[in-house]
């Protein structure tokens, strides 16, 4: 009978945040695939769990994932633990589960502690709608990709910072996104723990005079839905009422819909596109 694999959360600050049941499924299992063992390892100390462990990284995480599913399939219970935090959430567990599944091994998470939805919840940002980004990619390119992206997201945005990288960071989302509401939520669940509600261009000037220090996550506000309608209003006004009509013409409306998407596109009435076209017949 194949084993399974247990994706078990792992306090991201205060070791009081870990759940009898994580603690108890840490002890059973065969083998615990850690992100960084030596970071690990003080955990399974505090807590005087033996169960042996193996490393499982992001520069081993395609072969590792197969040496532990063959694991899995001789019988082996396997539990993946990172450095802090749920499994799969900005780390390379995404991969053993994808090939667990496969494999036709069960997989089940054992929720807990995740940095995203702690600073989340305390920002007073909304929370109802949100895109998380993790870390935003190192490529300059492919990082340009991600920010021009999220230029007109209206959800709440959060966005996981070092604190080596967050004025750049900072001076890029001003670049991209303009000057938005934010929370900077810093060393979460820790001592120092604190969450500042400010802005973009605040935060630029706060972190221009004083180094930032410790692990960050900012939580910034989506764009609003009236500034987009807004937006997009005034890119059709820049045509005529009869460019814009003709726009939908010749993409194969009849008049009559043509008019009616114009209508739309504009925020006013049929009748009003109707009459401004007869004014300027």
């Amino acid at each position: 009978m194949a084993g399974k694999l247990y994706l078990c959360a792992t306090p991201i600050g205060n070791l009081e945040d870990i759940t009898y049941r994580v603690i108890r499924t840490l002890k059973e299992v065969d083998l615990i695939g850690a992100e960084d063992t030596r970071n690990s390892i003080k955990l399974l100390n505090h807590f005087d769990i033996k169960t042996p462990m193996t490393s499982y990284h992001e520069f081993n995480k395609y072969d590792k994932a197969k040496s532990l599913v063959e694991s899995m399939l001789a019988g082996k219970d396997i539990a993946l633990i990172t450095d802090a935090g749920t499994p799969g959430i900005s780390d390379p567990g995404e991969e053993l589960v994808r090939q667990c599944y496969e494999a036709g091994i069960e997989v089940t998470s054992l929720p807990g502690a995740a940095a995203c939805i702690t600073a989340l919840t305390m920002s007073g940002q909304k929370t109802r709608r949100f895109v998380f980004e993790a870390f935003l990619p190192k490529d300059k390119k492919e990082k340009a990709k991600v920010l021009e992206s999220l230029k007109n997201e209206t959800r709440t945005i959060i966005i996981y910072e070092a604190p080596h990288r967050l004025l750049k960071t900072l001076k890029e989302l001003e670049g991209v996104l303009g000057d938005r509401p934010l929370t900077i939520c810093r060393e979460l669940t820790k001592k120092y723990e604190e969450a500042c509600p400010t802005s973009i261009s605040k935060a630029i000037l706060k972190y221009s005079e004083k180094e930032p220090k410790g692990e960050f996550v900012l939580v910034i506000a989506g764009k609003p839905e009236g500034e987009l309608i807004k937006e997009e209003r005034q890119k059709w006004e820049e045509m005529s009422v009869e460019e814009h009509v003709e726009y939908y013409v010749n993409m194969g409306k009849d008049k009559k819909e043509a008019m009616k998407a114009a209508a739309k596109d504009r925020g006013v009435s049929k009748r009003e596109i109707y009459n401004d076209l007869i004014n300027n017949e």
